[in-house]
């Protein structure tokens, strides 16, 4: 089974630090963790690592949010082996991420045990 590299975007730090703190417990499926805080420097991320194959991403972020992200990241034909789960705290953005290309979508907050049972889901389909 093959190890996912996680890329963390969110503006908040502290939210990127607990889902890192979180990811890091779970060395058995998760390879490196990376974080950016806003989709410009997930963006950049991408490109510089490759190895990337999940992105965990918040829609309401300053510079690019979620939505400007995923338009530019999906148009990218390198990006089609690599999964977006998008974290919202609005419930109403859900059919909204789907549509802008967004693999999963999770309701924040998020519980651990959710969270770990959608990064299985992933790690199965790698």
């Amino acid at each position: 089974m093959r190890k996912l590299n996680v890329l963390i975007v969110d503006d908040d730090a502290i939210n990127r630090k607990l889902i890192k703190v979180f990811l890091s417990k779970h060395k058995d499926i998760i390879g490196t963790i990376a974080e950016a805080k806003n989709g410009a420097e997930a963006l950049v991320a991408v490109e510089n690592d490759r190895s990337i194959n999940l992105i965990l991403l918040d829609i309401i972020m300053p510079v690019m949010d979620g939505k400007e992200f995923l338009k530019v990241f999906k148009s990218n034909t390198e990006n089609t082996n690599k999964s977006v789960i998008v974290l919202t705290t609005d419930d109403s953005k859900k059919a909204e991420a789907l549509n802008f290309g967004a693999d999963d979508v999770l309701i924040k907050p998020i519980k651990e045990s959710e969270l770990l049972k959608h990064i299985n889901y992933w790690v199965r389909e790698s």
